[in-house]
This record gives C-alpha cells, structure tokens and sequence, in this order.
C-alpha cells in the first residue's frame, strides 16, 4: 500500500507540472508572439503534444526561442507523467495478481476449515465469530468492491468468483473443508450451492441460511445439515424478551467468546477429557473439582442432547460436553485438558 502512495504523489507532481506548463506555454504565447487567448491555448497544446501543426502565424524570434524552451520542458514533463502513470498502471496490476497468487497458495495450504459464501451481513457476523475462535475460514464473495475495502484491513481470505461453480468452490479448497455456510441472502443461491458443495463433498458439515418457510424443507432434502432462519430467529427473541425478559437477559450474557465479565460456554471432545481413550462418567473426570466449571449438556454419538446429565452418565467415545464457566474458568479448563 505504501508502494501505491507514493506512485499517488508522483501522479499529483506530474499533473501538477503539466498545469504550469501549459499555463507558462499560453501566457508566453500571448504576450511574447502577441496571439489571442485562444491562439494562445492551441498553440501550447500542439507544441507540448509535439502533433507537428503549422504556426497560428509566423514566430518573432523571441517567439521562437520561447518555443524551444517550451518544447524542451514540455518533453520532459510529459516523459515524466507517461512513466508515472504507466508505472502505477503495470504496478497495481501485477501487486495484486502477486497478492491474488499468495493468497491462493495459503488456501491451498489449509485443511478442515470452513468456507463461507457471501460476505454480507450474516457473512460477516458469521466470520467474526471465527475469528473469535481462531478458526481458519475462506470468504467467497463476488463483489470486487466489497473484497477490496475489507481484504488488506483485515486480512481475511477471499476468493472472488460466483459460489454456486464448482471451480470457484474448488479454489475455496471445497475437497478438504470441514463445513461450509450459505450465508447468501437469495434461498435459490444457497440451495443451488448446498447441492453443488454436497457432491464435492459428502462428508461436509453444511449449513445454510434460509428466508421463506418453504425453503427450509428443499435446503434439507439438498443436503444442508443445519438451515438457519434469521428472520424467525429475530422475531422469537424479541418476543421471549417481554415473555420471559429475566431468562432471556441471562441467555444473552452466556458468551462462547470469552469476554471479560461474562459467563462462558464452551464443549469439550472425549478425547480431550479422556486422555487415556477409555470412557469415564461425569463423576469420575472430575470436572468442577479440577476446573470449576460445570457440565450443563452431554451430547451423545448418535447426536442426541441431553440437559444436566447425571453425575454416572459415560462418557461415550464421539460423545461432547457442554460446560458453562466464568472467564477464568474456561481459561483453567484449556489449560487443564489442552483444548
């Protein structure tokens, strides 16, 4: 970016030096060879740009060694801005193929990460997110402006090109993703890409927004894991917080980022729990001895949920737990498991 800006002053320098020139070239006309404004003007213009048109009238001979003069500072000053500018041109267009390049051969080094398309508003919610998580991502986002005003501010990977082509979900490393989000706002767009994303990858987790009712059964039967209504999202939680306003107000302060001040909640694999590979229950791991932290969930294998388990629930082989914690809490129980 420095490299642009200092291409942006030369750019101004040249501009501003061809002014000067022509305003020197047309007062010198006019009061040195005596032409009118006009003359004045079209004769400067035709000795800067050297086009080899005939004299408005004969020159004086202070006339024609002003003409020299001007030819001279003219071949200059135009020299000058043609490089610039042309510089700046090739310039800006090989930096950002060499970026484009760099930024493809990352993705290409990335494995399980996630791929979301579209970067409006639910893409960019979506993203932060990830961010929050150091999770790894790629952005597929047509709009050129949008990848330009977000790409260099926040380093974030983008491929620009249309989701719903193979090549551009190919570019995205689609083959070695572990979940990929519709996040587009048309339900056609996000059906026809969850078909596409699901033949590329069978095994991959998709989940897709979706805005009328109808569309949540078609995104479904295309092969979306999870269809996310935003809409009936905003709507439900608006009206549970006259309902319910306490329990809602408690829900909302329950973060997965680890904000200072907050309560966290956070899952937990087997393998992490139980290092050595053979299942334990709740009670024999030990958890809000060893950390403080409390399970509230136990998700099994088979994908079941179950609220507040029992202290002799096994811990099955696939299963999760679900912990809810204060920030440093959490913290302990990274540090305890290596999560």
């Amino acid at each position: 970016m420095r490299l642009f800006s200092l291409f942006k002053h030369k750019i101004y320098l040249a501009v501003i030096l061809l002014v000067i020139t022509l305003f020197i070239g047309v007062v010198g006309y006019r009061f040195i060879a005596d032409y009118t404004w006009v003359d004045a003007m079209y004769m400067t213009v035709i000795t800067i740009t050297t086009v080899g048109f005939g004299e408005v009238v004969p020159l004086t001979p202070e006339a024609k060694i002003f003409t020299i003069i001007l030819i001279l500072l003219s071949v200059v000053i135009v020299g000058f801005a043609i490089t610039v500018i042309s510089e700046y041109i090739l310039s800006r267009s090989s930096y950002n193929d060499l970026i484009h390049r760099k930024v493809q051969q990352e993705i290409d080094k990335m494995n399980d990460h996630i791929i979301v398309c579209g970067y409006g508003r639910n893409g960019q919610e979506a993203v932060q997110k990830l961010m929050a998580y150091n999770k790894q991502f790629v952005v597929i986002e047509m709009d050129t402006d949008i990848i330009e005003k977000y790409e260099s501010d926040t380093n974030i990977h983008f491929v620009n090109g249309n989701a719903n082509e193979d090549e551009t979900l190919e570019k995205a490393g689609i083959d070695r993703a572990s979940a990929l989000l519709c996040a587009l706002p048309e339900d056609a767009d996000n059906l026809f890409i969850v078909l596409s994303a699901r033949q590329l990858n069978s095994t991959l987790k998709i989940i897709s927004r979706a805005t009328a009712e109808t569309s949540q059964k078609k995104l479904k039967l295309a092969g979306a894991d999870n269809v996310i209504m935003p809409d009936r999202i905003g709507g439900d939680h608006m009206a549970s917080l006259v309902v319910v306003p306490d329990l809602i107000e408690f829900l909302d302060n329950l973060s997965v980022v680890g904000e200072e001040d907050s309560i966290n909640v956070e899952e937990i694999g087997f393998s992490q729990v139980c290092l050595d590979g053979k299942e334990a229950t709740i009670k024999e791991i030990n958890l809000r001895y060893r950390t403080g932290c409390t399970i509230i969930g136990y998700r099994s294998p088979s994908g079941k949920y179950i609220v507040n388990p029992e202290a002799d629930m096994r811990i099955e082989k696939e299963s999760k737990l679900i912990v809810i914690g204060r920030p440093e809490q959490i913290k302990k129980l990274h540090a305890t498991f290596g999560i």
